[in-house]
């Protein structure tokens, strides 16, 4: 089995970074929002791309756009002023997220009634006019846009055309589909692959006609353009495509062809699948992984990528990873900063030294990825030579003036990326459009002004509780000209984003609160804000101070059941001890009972940082379900590195001394770290999958402590008697103290509510 040795020590990494290499979110600024480094003169400096010089060195990373594009598949408006506000914000280069142009051959990327969830490029001049709308928008602001073009999706799409048209996904070779293992996707016959290679020079020659400045192929995470040139996918023995560099260098071949040799052509491309490395001997038994060992190596891929600057390619983004390890070209909140650093600089330092140049006479700019959204570390990462770009995907979806305000020195404005992944990519994994946990215009700038109208009738307005909802609604009514007085009980600011921040691998959380504290010290400045903290008030008070309206976000409340035996065994709110973890005394054994998000990250916090011996507890049939896939993935697969043992299946039934009583199920019980394959929407059905058993064998699990990570419910006690004591005029109640929940559904509510009120 191949492996690379650095690709093997960067995965290896990704787990314990947080105690081995603290530095990564401290030393220099990476992983914080600081400014030592300012001015970013690296940063919004020019650099030359074939013909074209791009006005800074940031490039916006392809944030799918699903969803977003009207059914035909034609740009709308609110794909456009998506775009258009990050081209404001400053962003040097913007790129879309995926434009397949294998319509009517990749059954994965068309729906049934020949619709599209995806945008098109191709057909009729309607689909056509929205690009070019598109791309006079985004040079009105300065800056450039790449339309990144795929070849399709093959095993990686999700087979409802299997469900809905009895029509099986394509791939390289026999293998196996990703969302649905048992279901296998084709080999694609040559015929159809040259007509995807016409087909993709036909697209870059509408893109130039229509104003879009390059063209970008999406050449990694193991879609159809790398299912082709990867030998891990591709095990062709014969046919025009048996040599698996041909496809890519055919598909750059037409782009160049079809358009001239000044479009700026850009690759995105893995240096490693990094398989062999995340699974090692699982990849010989597992039976989805089996056939993917003969994978690129880091020396086959710089090869090809000289293939490709031969055939045309001005420029390359490289990172790690497919969708079968998806935290790592998706990496999430519990990844190092600069993750993939030592890759790009792997590529940058092998050009130069070999000479590389483009066909345009110029060097061949790389492009790094990887949590660069800390302006001091992305002008280091310059600094330094590891590249000579920077992507940023999530931060610009946190927050569309990045740029601008980096540029003024304005970092502790900026809205931090929290890596949750909840808003741009659960989101339109479970059906709708890209979005933003933190920035609820992401995805809606189309309805939402920039600047919020100043409200007609000005009003006082209380808000109990400061968490994420509080301060965010309270934040947004100031300032359309509200009186606020926001009240918390405890002396600090937060809510539960307090031990949702507390371990070292959720700093980009800390960051989110860091910011939400600097505005709020901001808003002390203005007359009409008043913050009164350790005040605890009631019904009374209230009608007394006889506000206009009155805005309950007092979160929720932990629950606990009664086991039996509780009294018998030490325990712990998972939350209590996340804050003060000197809660956990000198217990090293430890039982989590909730497999959810508070309760694995509870266990990798004390997996890692206080070396505890971890069992995680779960009713359901799988940990973290409804989390996002690389979230998820990444916890379980370094949780299992370390030893914690997920007990999925199993129900608590009491606890003794020293013990904790549980009764799980025997049959069909699904492999709690299986990380290779994604948990589907609970609205799609897996016809082949296995339902668990009813019956049950009692376990007793060593404790020395019990950690309850069961989740909350909604704190509306007092949201009700308010309304039933007529408190104000208006009472509304949102965030967890409404229905328990996310930050992305009590950002959303506290902008809605505070535009309307």
């Amino acid at each position: 089995m191949k492996t690379d040795k650095i690709v093997q020590e960067l995965v290896d990494s990704y787990g314990d970074w947080m105690v081995q290499n603290p530095e990564k979110t401290g030393k220099g600024g990476c992983g914080k929002m600081t400014s030592e480094l300012y001015p970013y003169n690296h940063l919004f400096s020019p650099i030359q791309v074939n013909r074209t010089k791009i006005k800074n060195r940031v490039v916006m990373a392809p944030m799918g756009n699903l969803q977003m594009a009207e059914e035909t598949g034609r740009p709308g408006q609110k794909m456009l002023d998506y775009f258009f506000a990050r081209a404001k914000g400053g962003t040097g280069l913007l790129t879309t997220g995926l434009i397949p142009v294998s319509h009517g051959i990749d059954h994965t990327v068309t729906e049934s009634g020949e619709l599209s969830y995806f945008p098109r490029i191709d057909r009729t001049r309607t689909v056509y006019g929205g690009w070019r709308d598109l791309a006079q928008g985004v040079h009105a602001y300065g800056s450039h846009i790449f339309v990144q073009l795929t070849a399709g999706l093959g095993r990686v799409g999700a087979p409802m055309c299997v469900l809905n048209e009895h029509k099986f996904p394509g791939s390289a070779s026999l293998n196996p589909n990703f969302y649905i293992p048992e279901l296998p996707s084709f080999r694609m016959s040559d015929h159809h692959l040259k007509q995807i290679v016409k087909n993709m020079g036909q697209a870059a020659a509408d893109a130039k006609v229509m104003g879009l400045d390059g063209v970008y192929l999406h050449g990694h995470e193991g879609y159809l353009l790398e299912q082709m040139t990867n030998p891990a996918f591709n095990r062709r023995k014969l046919g025009h495509y048996a040599d698996w560099r041909r496809f890519g260098i055919e598909c750059v071949e037409a782009i160049r062809k079809s358009t001239d040799p000044s479009y700026p052509i850009m690759y995105r491309i893995d240096l490693s699948l990094a398989l062999n490395e995340t699974y090692g001997d699982r990849m010989n038994t597992v039976r989805s992984l089996k056939k993917f060992q003969n994978g690129r190596t880091i020396e086959d891929t710089l090869s090809y990528m000289e293939d490709l600057v031969k055939a045309g390619v001005d420029m390359f983004d490289v990172d790690l990873g497919c969708y079968d390890n998806w935290w790592l070209p998706h990496p999430p909140a519990g990844m190092p900063a600069g993750c993939f650093l030592e890759i790009s600089r792997i590529a940058k330092e092998h050009f130069a030294k070999n000479h590389i140049i483009s066909n345009a006479g110029y060097e061949v700019p790389i492009v790094a990825v990887g949590k660069l959204g800390y302006p001091d570390l992305a002008e280091k990462a310059l600094m330094d030579g590891d590249c000579d770009m920077v992507m940023l995907g999530r931060p610009l979806l946190a927050d569309a003036e990045w740029c601008n305000k980096a540029y003024r020195g304005d970092v502790a404005d900026i809205r931090p990326c929290i890596g949750c992944q909840e808003g741009c990519v659960n989101e339109f994994v479970e059906g709708g459009h890209i979005q933003c946990t933190i920035n609820p215009r992401t995805g809606f700038e189309d309805v939402i002004p920039e600047k919020l109208p100043e409200a007609k009738e000005k009003k006082h307005i209380a808000v109990i509780g400061a968490g994420p909802a509080g301060m965010a609604f309270s934040l947004a009514a100031l300032e359309r000209g509200h009186e606020i007085t926001l009240i918390e009980k405890e002396g600090q600011l937060g809510g539960k984003v307090l031990p949702g921040s507390a371990s070292k691998i959720k700093y980009d959380f800390h960051n989110y609160l860091t910011y939400l504290c600097h505005r709020i010290d901001k808003a002390k400045e203005n007359e009409k804000f008043h913050l009164l903290l350790n005040t605890s008030v009631d019904t009374n008070w209230l009608k007394e101070q006889g506000f206009d309206s009155i805005v309950f976000a007092n979160g929720s409340v932990n629950i606990d059941p009664p086991f039996p035996g509780k009294d018998q065994i030490k325990h712990v709110q998972a939350v209590d001890l996340l804050v003060d973890p000197s809660l956990l005394g000198d217990a090293k054994n430890v039982v989590v009972v909730g497999g959810g998000t508070v309760g694995c990250e509870t266990a990798y916090f004390l997996a890692y940082e206080h070396n505890c011996k971890v069992k995680v507890v779960e009713m359901a049939d799988q940990m973290m379900n409804g989390v996002c896939t690389a979230n998820r993935g990444h916890l379980i697969h370094y949780m299992e590195k370390k030893g914690v043992e997920l007990v999925n299946c199993a129900k608590v039934v009491s606890f003794e001394k020293g013990k904790v009583n549980v009764a799980r199920v025997t049959k069909n019980v699904p492999d709690p770290y299986n990380t290779w394959q994604p948990i589907l929407p609970k609205n799609i059905k897996n016809p082949l999958g296995k339902t668990p058993g009813t019956e049950t064998r009692d376990m007793s699990l060593e404790a020395d402590i019990v950690v309850i990570a069961m989740g909350g419910r909604a704190d509306d006690g007092f949201y009700f008697d308010a309304v039933k004591e007529h408190c104000a005029k208006e009472v509304f109640a949102i965030g967890d103290c409404r229905k328990a929940a996310r930050v992305l559904e009590a950002t959303r509510a506290a902008l809605r509510l505070a535009m309307d009120i």
